[in-house]
């Protein structure tokens, strides 16, 4: 009889980790930093039918990348828990904490289950609250352990270096302008040093802006104005919705993202 092959827990562990880390980093990067009225979100995503990028609840929203499917299961699960939590209790009892919790635990045992294979998703969880210290941004690694940032995160790709660029310069007084032109900035740098033009029809741009008079603070920043904002910093950004923004005035319902299958890929699999 032969003897079974031996694997101690930490490399299994290891191999696992470096599996999932591997598949995270050949998605295209997202960028989240927060700004004077609230929290962008910034993805380099040409498809306009798929997103990275989310609503998740009222003032809450979610960015992935990694393989599509699995971000995607996730998202919808998150909905769902926002949604049953609101309806219980109070849509106030629904929070980005509570919300990173229950990703943290789904998270974290499937990878450490030796049944099935690590997810190769990492999350960012973001809550915009009344006044910019208010604001919550999390941060979870496919191993399930949750990070508190604040300022700016970078996930996937070449996010260390992503990150970097972003935590010199990024400032809580910025302009909407400011950030998102800082953020293609950040998302254009290639491992080299070197930079790439990003323009509106590569990126996927939402925010979380305290501003809006209604319930939700989730809006889309498409087309037109989107170009503005990219073209000079000090273009408004105020309340007022554009045509091409997604979420206009009126009672909270549901969104598209928030009810529908959505996300992004490079290719059928990795986002």
């Amino acid at each position: 009889m032969s003897t079974p092959f031996y694997v101690s827990p930490q490399q299994a562990m290891a191999d696992r980790a470096e599996y999932a880390r591997k598949g995270i980093a050949r998605g295209r990067s997202v960028v989240v930093l927060q700004y004077a009225d609230g929290i962008v979100f910034v993805a380099e995503n040409p498809s306009r039918a798929l997103h990275k990028v989310s609503e998740i609840y009222d003032r809450i929203a979610f960015a992935a990348v990694g393989k599509y499917n699995e971000f995607e299961n996730l998202r919808i699960g998150g909905v769902r828990y926002a949604d049953l939590r609101g309806y219980t209790y109070d849509r106030d009892d629904v929070t980005a904490r509570g919300l990173a919790n229950v990703y943290a635990q789904t998270l974290g045992t499937i990878f450490s289950s030796a049944g099935e294979k690590p997810y190769e998703v990492e999350l960012i969880v973001a809550e915009v609250g009344a006044a910019p210290q208010d604001d919550q941004i999390y941060r979870l690694p496919h191993d399930g352990s949750i990070v508190d940032e604040h300022g700016s995160v970078a996930v996937g790709g070449n996010s260390d270096q992503i990150g970097s660029h972003l935590g010199e310069r990024q400032r809580d007084d910025m302009t909407l302008g400011e950030a998102l032109r800082l953020a293609v900035e950040a998302l254009g740098r290639d491992g080299n040093g070197g930079g790439r033009t990003l323009t509106a029809d590569q990126l996927e741009v939402a925010v979380l802006d305290r501003t809006r008079p209604q319930q939700r603070k989730f809006k889309r920043v498409l087309g037109s104005r989107l170009t503005r904002l990219l073209e000079d910093p000090a273009a408004s950004s105020d309340t007022a919705e554009d045509d091409d923004a997604e979420g206009g005035p009126g009672p909270a319902t549901p969104s598209p993202d928030r009810s529908d299958a959505s996300g992004t890929s490079d290719t059928d699999e990795t986002a």
